[in-house]
């Protein structure tokens, strides 16, 4: 079985190879592979140059404020601007669809904003070339169309019964086919393998975790081009004929490329619709209007905490209270209306989460959406990346407010000023002891409980597509 195996895959090997249509389908993915690899490698390092520079330019300008109130100084704010994964070069993911610069200031929390796609015309819509989906789109259409006559062909010529004749069987003829296929398309794949490893490599500030985020990689793409050689062959070998086999073959590859996403994601949104901008807000606002205003002396709320902090400190005006009064207010309303926003925003990203597992259950029957997800995941260009940063934001955000609350608590004077006296104000050197924003990215470690999801469903379509090889084996007929 092994020699038959092998001598039909170096057959097929040759045919393909001595065909006119190969080389001038690698020469196009080379070409498409070189454009891909230095615009994505351009835009990372251009990209990341200017939102580390306008990091450092809002740090300059934050300790270079002049001595003032903190409490004004809360509301100056600050940028927080979002940092590209390395691995972002291979697969952009939604990098180009959410923003990637924050304004935090106190008693509000703003959107995430200057995306790619607000700056780029309509023609974005159809995706960049990435190296992700030259490999996810692309490369499947190719290793069709060059699998689509590998058995099917062999019936029509008539060659099919004279290699049984010969004591060739049908596990030897699909699995030796399909070697076959699997070594035409790493003519495609290892050159993109290569430019991974040199990404992760070349980033050597984080050496150790690119490595690992693209060896898994390289793994389920591996898995997936696997997945495509079988049911390329497979399709292959149970169709009548090769005109019929490269129909079945391109209806599969627009079910999976283009159908079942669009679907999907409208299905998602239809089922679990969200709110639009201005309803949330408004809902934020409802809230924050019920509980109280923090800048209203005579509100309900915070009159009553006024008269509790009078009782346990037995003075009679605020004037008398040891600390700032004003600041103790100021960080009770920001611990209020960061809990209300935070509820609202927990609520919507439920039903992101329930659009989103819709999406990602399709991959059952779709193997594309589950090496994207997986895909995007560990290129940290996925939706959990774009949460996870503006969390990193809003937990700096409240710590501003916070700190700047503390700090007119403890610095200024409850005393009322006169009209012919000067503002209160600090020393600017507390502005430096406020720490910058560091945006994190998020380790294997936090990764690897949602990515088992897509590691299964690649391997549950392999083991599948193995065992109806088994069926077909026993099932097939020659004619």
């Amino acid at each position: 079985m092994q020699n038959n195996l092998f001598l039909i895959a170096r057959q097929h090997w040759r045919s393909v190879l001595s065909s006119k249509a190969l080389l001038p389908l690698l020469s196009l993915f080379y070409v498409l592979l070189l454009y891909a690899t230095l615009t994505g490698w351009q835009n990372y390092h251009a990209q990341n140059q200017v939102r580390k520079s306008q990091q450092a330019q809002v740090r300059h300008d934050w300790e270079g404020s002049p001595d003032k109130h903190p409490h004004r100084m809360a509301h100056y704010g600050y940028l927080a601007f979002r940092i590209k994964h390395p691995l972002s070069i291979f697969d952009y993911g939604l990098e180009s669809y959410t923003g990637n610069a924050i304004f935090l200031e106190a008693h509000r929390q703003n959107t995430t904003n200057f995306s790619e796609a607000s700056f780029s015309s309509s023609l974005l819509r159809f995706g960049d070339i990435s190296l992700a989906m030259l490999l996810q789109i692309l490369l499947p259409l190719l290793i069709f169309f060059l699998g689509f006559n590998s058995i099917s062909a062999e019936r029509e010529n008539g060659t099919l019964k004279m290699l049984f004749g010969q004591g060739v069987k049908w596990s030897e003829l699909l699995f030796g086919k399909t070697l076959s296929l699997l070594a035409i398309s790493s003519l495609f794949f290892l050159p993109a393998a290569l430019v991974l490893l040199g990404i992760g490599i070349f980033e050597a500030a984080q050496f150790s975790e690119n490595l690992s985020r693209v060896g898994v990689l390289l793994g389920i793409y591996t898995i997936y081009i696997g997945i495509l050689c079988l049911v390329a062959v497979g399709v292959s070998a149970t169709s009548p004929g090769s005109k019929s086999a490269l129909l079945r073959l391109l209806g599969l590859w627009l079910l999976w490329a283009i159908v079942l996403p669009r679907s999907t994601q409208a299905l998602g949104n239809y089922l679990h619709p969200s709110p639009s901008k201005v309803a949330f807000d408004a809902a934020i606002e409802h809230d924050l209007i019920r509980e109280g205003d923090s800048h209203n002396p005579d509100d309900p709320h915070y009159k009553a905490i006024k008269d509790s902090l009078l009782r346990v400190y037995q003075v009679d005006s605020v004037q008398q209270l040891p600390f700032n009064y004003s600041g103790f207010i100021m960080t009770e309303g920001e611990r209020i209306s960061a809990d209300i926003y935070n509820r609202h925003l927990n609520r919507l990203l439920q039903i992101y989460d329930r659009q989103n597992r819709l999406a990602e259950s399709s991959a059952w029957l779709n193997p594309i959406a589950a090496l994207r997800n997986s895909s995007m995941r560990l290129a940290g260009s996925d939706f959990a990346a774009y949460r996870h940063f503006q969390q990193q934001a809003e937990t700096f955000r409240y710590h501003l407010a916070q700190e700047m609350n503390r700090l007119q608590m403890r610095l200024i004077s409850n005393k009322k000023l006169g009209p012919n006296d000067k503002p209160y104000q600090i020393s600017r050197k507390y502005w430096s002891e406020l720490h910058d924003f560091d945006y994190r990215f998020l380790s294997m470690k936090q990764l690897n409980p949602s990515l088992w999801s897509g590691y299964l469903v690649l391997l549950a379509w392999l083991m599948g597509l193995l065992l109806v090889f088994w069926v077909l084996i026993k099932r097939l007929q020659i004619v």
